[in-house]
């Protein structure tokens, strides 16, 4: 399996204000395959709810696209106030946006408009990065500012919409809001205590601190905080499902032994194999049953062993609609915080049949192994801009 000696792991955490069921920020990824390059967008949008995140969207889409065409930024800056609706009040156009253009082992490109500074963060410190100011020729009460900083392995960037920094505002405990200098205070300290924190989890810690800040815990606005982390890849391998052939079990198993990574299991016949195969005994752990999946079970030298097509079917959805805080710790989201801590992931797919899936009462959206694991593959992929290998047996 390809392994490269930096990576890139992006992740973000949202929510939508208290009464509203769509998030007025948009945040959206892409990497430019055969360049290096990883451009990453936070836009939020005016007020908040359908007409926010109509504007956010917008916003996202165009920075994405002028970004990966390389178009010159104050033309695009232009383009895009050009293009949003004109507020009343204001007489703006608005909405604001933070873009991140990453090239791994070389220069990262900022660019912002209004929202919260982008924190840098190296060896648990605030690392300072110089901007520059600009205004455009048309839209002159519109500051835009641009920076460029040589990357390290081990840095993290923090990009947040404004409903993180001002968080709680109004309330006796922060009248102004949780603000930047004590949000970045909680984020260094989170690092300093935890080095290796994924921005997976990081994104989430602020996010759930945002919220606590709140009056009964209810966002008084939208909340998106992503984080950039530079870092040595971390690698993770899932088995899932018996080999074709019987004669290859032993194979099969064998690739769990000297991998450097994490390793998972995903189906009791999988375990079953795998525990004779390796001679490790296998116990099912009852008290992590829950009404939907079946219970975990542990093995020795194994980071997770799980139930098959019902978990991973899970997996996939929660992958989808990720940014809920608050999931039971059942199998499937387990799974998830495992694949989204890594990240370069390899889905060893055994072929046999599996008679226990033929039971025409299993629910109907449960599809054969192969696809649903392409479908996570491509998932990560495409959304999490992990790099994901699946092999067959």
């Amino acid at each position: 399996m390809k392994d490269d000696s930096l990576f890139l792991e992006v992740d973000v955490a949202q929510c939508c204000k208290e009464g509203q069921r769509i998030c007025g920020d948009s945040f959206l990824t892409r990497r430019v395959e055969g360049e290096g390059r990883i451009i990453v967008v936070l836009s939020d949008g005016l007020g908040s709810g359908v007409k926010a995140n109509v504007l956010s969207s917008m916003t996202a889409s165009m920075a994405l696209k002028f970004v990966e065409g390389k178009m010159e930024f104050l033309r695009s800056a232009d383009v895009m106030m050009d293009a949003l609706p004109v507020c009343r009040q204001r007489g703006i156009s608005y909405a604001t946006f933070t873009v991140v253009e990453a090239v791994l082992h070389g220069w990262t490109r900022i660019m912002e408009m209004d929202n919260p500074g982008v924190l840098l963060v190296r060896d648990g410190e605030a690392v300072p990065v110089g901007k520059r100011s600009f205004s455009s020729s048309r839209w002159k009460a519109r500051t835009l500012r641009q920076s460029e900083v040589a990357t390290r392995p081990g840095d993290r960037l923090v990009l947040l919409s404004d409903g993180i920094t001002q968080a709680g505002m109004g309330s006796p405990a922060f009248p102004l809001g949780w603000g930047e200098e004590r949000m970045k205070a909680f984020v260094l300290d989170r690092v300093r205590r935890d080095p290796q924190v994924s921005a997976h989890r990081l994104s989430r810690a602020v996010l759930r601190d945002a919220l606590w800040k709140e009056p009964q815990h209810r966002p008084g606005d939208d909340m998106t905080c992503a984080v950039l982390y530079f870092r040595t890849p971390r690698r993770c391998r899932v088995l899932t499902g018996p080999p074709f052939d019987p004669s290859r079990d032993g194979e099969f198993a064998h690739l769990l032994t000297g991998f450097e990574g994490r390793t998972v299991v995903c189906g009791g016949t999988t375990a079953e194999i795998v525990s004779r195969e390796l001679g490790r005994p296998l116990e099912t752990d009852l008290r992590t049953s829950t009404r939907n999946l079946p219970p975990l079970s542990r093995m020795e030298g194994v980071d997770l062993v799980t139930e098959g097509i019902l978990t991973l079917t899970k997996a996939r959805r929660l992958l989808e609609t990720e940014g809920v805080l608050d999931e039971p710790r059942d199998g499937a989201r387990r799974l998830v915080d495992l694949l989204l801590d890594s990240d370069v992931i390899e889905f060893v797919v055994g072929t046999r049949i599996n008679e226990a899936h033929q039971d025409p009462s299993l629910p109907v959206e449960i599809e054969m192994r192969r696809g649903l694991v392409r479908s996570l593959a491509a998932l990560l992929e495409t959304r999490y801009l992990k790099r994901t290998f699946v092999r067959y047996l």
